[in-house]
């Protein structure tokens, strides 16, 4: 069965090119053995003649040519948007954007499907900027060259990419790709284009270009160039700082299930609660996730049990023992009648509801045991948030201080007031960096940036930590208090 291949021509106010474009379409187009193609006109609620004349067009034409037009104007990346939807929703194969003023040549159709038809490339693009003379000669204005060289530059930089150019509206996808990635949260405008780059890039998806000609003739341009050079890079930057927690934006989430690292080989809230854990201990860990702290430490000859709100098969092999606890509404059941050395509670504090709930009920029977109470939270007063605050921004997002999925926040003082409040007293107090091994890599500027954060904790730890990070003890219940009292009363002669 012949590859379904979609030809997308986007227009907007474009009657005196839309004519010409449909006709410069190629024979070999129409005609091809491995594959039937289609052309679908999107009027973007154009204010001229547009779809006038292309229904003229079509009247006269017998190819399979079909006219659809917004009702209401979508702006260039939103008509895309509608496009790749029909695409997916109409079973082709591969889809390919020209557009309706005839900047690009649509003679190129066949060799921008190809790569994809082949299983070569998820993507194509038709790049002007391959042969870069070639671009000057065709009429780009100097301008828009030298700024398509440092933009495209500056983006593979940022990107780990290496386009000859970002820019061209020139392009060719896989249905099946487009499928894999969030294009319907994109911008409506132009940075569209690099929003989509972006998507392909983080997701591994292969990407080609071929050259074209440049061709600048009498097209009228919608592109505000200062603001759209703003728009991609400020995208561009948005969508690498997503990945450190600072902002969240749906087009550049592609984690359907949030996974969590091992960060036990550098200063972190695993290797704070490594060092102070001991070895052949009775842990609780509550909350643990992965299991990456209790792996090490049943290998440390702890015995460690774990209680979370879900529990899955693979959380079974992690721990000597596990149970199903709501954290928000605590009744720890059998747990309560158990004897720990050790309790874990790294990084879940800030998840509940009701923590001062959950410290009186962990209070009221582990206090008999008096046992280490390990406790991490993220710093709502690192100096990334009070920045991000005198600029009038709280963004919260997949991961990191501000994860979309906390629900209390906390500084080192009100962290401790809750722990004096319910019960326990703070035996050592630590500030813990940000983790940038995760974040740049286990290298050389990792490992540098994690010392000076390391240092700038030293001068300040309300101001530099990431992370607050907590040892704690259980003060005697006041049941126990008159225990104790009666029977050194009763000693006395």
């Amino acid at each position: 069965m012949p590859k379904k291949v979609l030809v997308l021509i986007l227009a907007y106010n474009a009657e005196r090119h839309i004519a010409g474009v449909l006709n410069r379409i190629p024979d070999a187009l129409w005609n091809h053995p491995d594959y039937q193609a289609e052309v679908v006109i999107i009027d973007d609620c154009s204010k001229d003649n547009t779809s006038k004349v292309a229904r003229t067009y079509l009247s006269g034409s017998a190819r399979p040519i079909r006219l659809l037009r917004n009702a209401i104007n979508q702006g260039y990346g939103g008509n895309q948007k509608v496009g790749y939807t029909y695409a997916i929703e109409h079973g082709y194969d591969v889809v390919v954007m020209v557009h309706g003023d005839g900047q690009y040549p649509p003679e190129f159709l066949p060799e921008m499907i190809a790569p994809i038809l082949k299983g070569e490339a998820d993507a194509v693009f038709g790049s002007r900027m391959i042969n870069k003379k070639d671009a000057l000669k065709g009429g780009m204005p100097y301008y828009k060259f030298v700024g398509n060289i440092v933009l495209t530059k500056l983006q593979n930089f940022m990107l780990g990419s290496k386009l000859a150019e970002f820019h061209s509206g020139y392009r060719a996808y896989s249905v099946e790709a487009l499928k894999k990635i969030p294009f319907q949260h994109n911008s409506n405008v132009f940075h569209f284009d690099t929003d989509i780059i972006i998507q392909f890039v983080d997701n591994g998806l292969t990407l080609k270009e071929i050259p074209i000609p440049t061709y600048y003739g009498d097209e009228v341009c919608h592109v505000n160039g200062m603001r759209y050079a703003l728009d991609v890079m400020l995208s561009t930057l948005l969508s690498r700082i997503q990945k450190y927690g600072v902002f969240y934006a749906p087009k550049f989430d592609y984690e359907h299930v949030l996974s969590y690292a091992d960060k036990s080989g550098f200063a972190s809230s695993h290797s704070f609660a490594l060092e102070h854990a001991g070895n052949n201990q009775r842990v609780l860990d509550i909350g643990g996730g992965e299991g990456y702290v209790a792996a090490k430490l049943r290998a440390r000859g702890c015995t460690v049990t774990g209680c979370d709100w879900r529990v899955d098969d693979s959380m079974r092999a992690r721990y000597d023992a596990v149970y199903t606890v709501d954290l928000n509404h605590p009744d720890f059941g059998v747990l309560a009648t158990q004897h720990f050395d050790t309790i874990l509670f790294l990084d879940v504090v800030e998840h509940l509801l009701a923590p001062e709930h959950f410290m009186m009920q962990l209070h009221a029977w582990s206090a008999p045991d008096n046992p280490r109470v390990i406790i991490t939270t993220p710093n709502i007063a690192f100096i990334v948030q009070r920045l991000m605050l005198l600029f009038g921004q709280f963004n919260y997002g997949k991961r990191g201080t501000l994860d979309m999925t906390h629900t209390r926040l906390f500084t080192f003082s009100s962290l401790r007031r809750l722990l004096g409040s319910t019960g326990f007293n703070v035996i050592e107090e630590r500030g813990i960096p940000a983790p940038f091994v995760l974040a740049m890599g286990d290298n050389w500027v990792g490992r540098a940036f994690l010392k000076l954060n390391l240092l700038l904790i030293k001068l300040s730890k309300t101001l530099f930590s990431y992370q607050i990070a907590v040892v704690a003890r259980p003060v005697p219940t006041l049941e126990l208090l008159v225990q104790h009292a009666i029977a050194h009363g009763d000693a006395v002669k």
